[in-house]
């Protein structure tokens, strides 16, 4: 059995993702004998290790200081040392900058070893009760703007069970726009504060969802799995829906009317539908 890290290599390590007993013995052994950890929160990694009594020094190694940490990381594994990779919870690489530096250990031809352990992902799916043969996981949204509408757009007919990571100030309106894409009937877990002293499971609709928690503030990291579409669901794109609404505006339907006839035809969200008849260049019927 190993006792020690190897030279020349880089370790990606998973650490806990709020119980310390989450720890693995293997995570501990590497994190003591690596020549030094790259963390993505120095302060934040120091607790953990204090806790373990690892006594192996850090380094800063995030999404600010990546482009020039990688070479040097990289050099250092040439010269013989070994890392640690880490992040402030769960396993590295997973919607955080350690892609970059394994990437880069792998294109030098550098031994990567990946240390398993939790994975907020993993650890809400196992608990959802919705499927999991097959998942797509999309991590953070784009905060606003038409980069997040397109990003959603995409998924709107995707089968499989999504994933998402969001946080609490946002999480409300990324419902809302879940609604207006997924429409309101679909189902829905948040997983909040995996781990935790106050880990909850919330199931439930899209629009039941809505309405939760606009009875009460959310709190905490929330990791959300939304149900695929189904076969049954109607299958309209933005591109599809565009399209149907300036057919029915050129018959004499205002925008408002074109709307709510749409809604009523796919089960889709009219908010949504309105928006993108709000967004069609005027007609010369609309003109008179």
């Amino acid at each position: 059995m190993e006792t020690a890290a190897k030279s020349g290599t880089l370790y990606v390590v998973g650490t806990p993702i709020g119980n310390l007993e989450d720890m693995t013995f293997r995570a501990v052994r590497i994190l003591q004998t690596v020549t030094v950890i790259a963390a993505e929160d120095t302060r934040h990694t120091g607790k953990l290790l204090h806790h373990f009594q690892i006594k192996t020094p850090q380094l800063s190694y995030h999404e600010h200081n990546s482009r020039s940490r990688t070479p040097e990381l990289v050099s250092r594994l040439g010269q013989g040392e070994s890392v640690a990779l880490v992040t402030d919870a769960g396993m590295p690489g997973i919607s955080d900058p350690g892609y970059e530096l394994v990437k880069a250990c792998a294109e030098a031809g550098l031994a990567v070893v990946p240390i398993p352990g939790p994975s907020a992902v993993v650890t809400a799916l196992s608990a959802a009760g919705l499927p999991t043969d097959r998942f797509c996981f999309e991590g953070f949204l784009p905060a606003k703007g038409s980069p997040r509408r397109d990003r959603l757009a995409q998924l709107g007919r995707e089968t499989r069970t999504l994933v998402f990571y969001e946080s609490p100030h946002r999480l409300r309106q990324t419902l809302d726009d879940f609604e207006a894409v997924f429409g309101g009937d679909r189902a829905i877990v948040l997983a909040r504060e995996l781990t935790k002293l106050h880990e909850e499971f919330w199931r439930g609709t899209v629009s039941e969802a809505i309405a939760h928690h606009t009875q009460r503030n959310p709190q905490g990291e929330y990791t959300l799995i939304v149900a695929g579409a189904t076969l049954s669901e109607p299958q309209w794109s933005d591109d599809d829906l565009r399209l149907e609404l300036q057919q029915m505006i050129s018959q004499g339907l205002s925008r408002s009317q074109a709307s709510r006839q749409l809604a009523d035809r796919t089960d889709l969200s009219r908010r949504h539908i309105y928006q993108l008849a709000l967004a069609l260049p005027e007609s010369p019927e609309e003109s008179f």
